[in-house]
């Protein structure tokens, strides 16, 4: 019986990572570089985790501690402005560049919540 019940953990927990990785590719949709381009560029956080899903990465850019000597401008009176968020986010194998291939990442920048730059890679 108890080692019925490890199979059975062991095949549960094996279908929900197969599913949850599918979340990362939302129906497994590819895009042509420009339906890409059209679809995502500008939009918001939210439409793009609609389409998309949840990417497979994601980083937020952090400004360094040190950052007015960095770039000799002082970036501390600029305090009263509005904080500028910067994140990137990746998928995998979403976009193709010819009928059999696909990048082998994407990565949307996201300015306060919105898409303002999108790169294509296969070198990483």
């Amino acid at each position: 019986m108890h080692k019925n019940f490890k199979t059975h953990l062991l095949l549960a927990s094996s279908l929900l990572a197969l599913t949850l990785s599918g979340l990362a590719n939302a129906a497994g949709k590819t895009y042509t570089e420009d339906e890409f381009l059209t679809s995502f560029s500008g939009k918001s956080k939210k439409i793009v985790i609609e389409k998309l899903g949840t990417p497979v990465k994601k980083q937020l850019s952090v400004k360094p501690t040190n950052v007015s000597s960095i770039i000799g401008k002082n970036v501390d009176a600029e305090k009263g402005k509005k904080p500028v968020k910067v994140e990137m986010w990746y998928y995998k194998n979403n976009v193709k560049y010819d009928k059999k291939r696909t990048y082998k990442e994407t990565e949307l920048t996201l300015v306060n919540d919105r898409v303002m730059n999108i790169a294509f890679f296969n070198n990483r």
